[in-house]
């Protein structure tokens, strides 16, 4: 997975509510893929107590973005998301269980870029905003654990050769994905022009 320029995170940091806000939508997105998860993968009860654990930290990942949010006088509003997501999903493969195998893969990909952006926020932000800082370090366990489950699911459902070929097509994806130019900071858009 390639590294985020300091350009990009000294923007970034100049975007922080939005990027609050941003992270509330995040949450809530993640803990639905996990919950959908329960209902299209094996009924192993390994995966289920995993999905289920990760959708339940998830949500409290929201409800304390949340509160940050109000803590600051921040409006969890709409906004439009970042197209990162869009690209990755474009080459799933459209038919199952190779689908899924692909989903399993990309949310794996999205919780990893999710780790190395909040820990390099959270690591630029201790002298300016030390409780941003500690919010997003705080985060980041749960996402590289996040990003191992998700892997780890994925080799349950298909074979350990499968999931390798999908995964380095699929990370050759994100990488082109998150070189791309996009006009609004967002936790995944893109870092193109920023050295």
């Amino acid at each position: 997975m390639s590294g985020t320029p300091a350009g990009w995170v000294a923007a970034a940091m100049d975007c922080l509510p939005a990027l609050l806000v941003e992270q509330a939508h995040l949450e809530k997105k993640a803990a639905a893929a996990a919950m959908r998860f329960l209902f299209s993968t094996k009924k192993d009860a390994w995966i289920q107590r995993a999905l289920s654990c990760l959708a339940r930290e998830e949500l409290v990942h929201f409800e304390r973005t949340l509160r940050l949010l109000e803590q600051r006088g921040i409006e969890f509003s709409t906004q439009p998301p970042s197209r990162y997501a869009d690209r990755l999903k474009s080459v799933v493969a459209s038919t199952m269980p190779e689908r899924l195998v692909d989903e399993l893969i990309v949310s794996s990909l999205i919780e990893a870029r999710s780790h190395e952006r909040m820990e390099a926020l959270g690591n630029a932000l201790r002298d300016r905003d030390p409780e941003a800082s500690a919010f997003y370090l705080d985060l980041v366990e749960a996402e590289g654990r996040h990003r191992t489950v998700y892997l780890d699911i994925a080799t349950a459902c298909a074979d350990s050769a499968t999931v390798l070929l999908r995964f380095g097509k699929l990370v050759q994806k994100e990488r082109d994905a998150i070189e791309m130019a996009d006009d609004e900071i967002r936790l995944h858009s893109g870092h193109g022009g920023y050295a």
